[in-house]
């Protein structure tokens, strides 16, 4: 089925661990050449690179604090002079940063919070938008770009998380416009929403806090990393998705329905 991703350029932001990670590993096994990212080398990059080259892809790091305009930068030209230009733009960096009660929130967290999920994605797609242009030009297929949102972008968010929510929800609604203004390009902006997932995001949850956040999940669990990673491949491959754009798929075990 996506026989079409063996060879693509694809990078990954915030992608040393959980979906990020999870949606490395399988486009390596379709072949991809794959770029990954973390604001430093985990401990077992090494053997992560490793098993995505053995898997059939071709796979390298690139360091870089995507809270900073120049990091964004900085690593689309580094995975460019990698690998020779960009098909596939991942924009999966985003965290949650803490919990803070309107009250409590002041300019450090504000900051912290929209830089990590907002500027992020925005600097990296500005940076990667010339290359996706000359991927679509060069190729005859579609380029492409998916942007990692989330059920709290629909829902605001839990207690103390009201500027991810939105900050997610932001994601969700300026997609709209680069698809107004760049798909005639030959660029496609697409969207992943995942509900709640087993991964890093929720270490803060005992096992009865997990079961209880469960009850309101009709799947009755949290989402495993690699049940969400086919979405990413479905939207970067031409032949699966070459006319969609503008959307959004919600991955959330019936969480939430919009």
């Amino acid at each position: 089925m996506f026989d079409d991703l063996k060879g693509r350029r694809v990078l990954i932001t915030g992608s040393t661990q959980g979906i990020g990670l999870a949606a490395a590993q399988a486009f390596a096994r379709h072949g991809a050449k794959i770029g990954i990212n973390g604001r430093k080398a985990p401990a077992d990059l090494d053997a992560t690179l490793q098993a995505m080259e053995s898997a059939g892809g071709e796979a390298a790091f690139f360091a870089g604090d995507l809270c900073s305009s120049a990091a964004c930068k900085a690593v689309v030209d580094a995975f460019v002079e990698r690998f020779g230009g960009i098909d596939v733009l991942i924009n999966n960096a985003g965290g949650l940063v803490g919990r803070k009660p309107l009250e409590e929130i002041d300019d450090e967290f504000f900051d912290a919070v929209t830089d990590l999920n907002a500027r992020s994605a925005l600097m990296t797609t500005k940076h990667a938008l010339p290359h996706l242009r000359q991927s679509a030009k060069d190729s005859g297929q579609t380029a492409s770009v998916i942007l990692v949102g989330s059920v709290a972008g629909y829902t605001g968010g839990g207690p103390g998380a009201g500027l991810y929510g939105a900050a997610k929800a932001w994601l969700h609604n300026i997609q709209k416009n680069w698809v107004a203004f760049h798909t005639k390009e030959g660029i496609r902006f697409n969207t992943v929403s995942p509900g709640t997932f087993d991964t890093a995001f929720h270490a803060d949850k005992d096992e009865a806090a997990k079961a209880r956040v469960s009850t309101g999940i009709p799947m009755g669990r949290f989402g495993k990393p690699e049940e969400c990673a086919p979405t990413f491949l479905f939207f970067a491959s031409h032949g699966c998705s070459g006319y969609i754009t503008g959307q959004v798929l919600d991955v959330n075990g019936g969480q939430f329905m919009p």
